[in-house]
């Protein structure tokens, strides 16, 4: 059954069951080294920010493992004014803005402005098997930037 929320009501929970979802997301990346990354984004999910460009659930979740073993580093990835619209054929597109402060090392690092703030443009497709909306497109294109990056600014 393909999910088309039509009313303000089915609309409401399908855009907290999209937030939910994101905040979930960054929560892994932040405490678990974004271990369980991969399983946000569909199988032929792309994932573009500046230069750095994946295609593919296991590519994406490669660069998750390929940051873990870097070694140790901090950081805080925040959103704000998340925003979904429908379409009629169960797909979904989010916005939202991005604030990362980051830093290689052990915490705790020094307060700094945030090391990047994006605008994240998101389309999902709601999976049948899983029962969730799985991420088939993210793109974050970088408004400010400062402190330290992490090489694909």
């Amino acid at each position: 059954m393909m999910i088309r929320p039509t009313t303000n009501r089915e609309r409401a929970i399908a855009a907290a069951e999209l937030e939910q979802g994101l905040a979930d997301f960054w929560h892994d990346v932040d405490t678990n080294w974004g271990r369980n990354a991969g399983s946000y984004y569909a199988p032929d999910a792309v994932y573009s920010s500046g230069k750095l460009h994946l295609e593919g659930r296991e590519a994406i979740q490669g660069f998750y493992s390929w940051r873990e073993a870097r070694g140790e580093r901090v950081a805080v990835h925040a959103f704000s004014n998340f925003r979904a619209e429908f379409d009629g054929d169960g797909g979904a597109t989010a916005s939202w803005y991005m604030l990362l402060w980051a830093a290689d090392g052990a915490a705790p690092q020094e307060s700094t402005a945030p090391a990047r703030i994006s605008r994240a443009t998101e389309t999902f497709r709601w999976d049948e098997d899983e029962q969730r909306w799985l991420c088939t497109r993210r793109e974050l294109v970088n408004l400010f930037r400062g402190g330290a990056q992490l090489n694909f600014s």
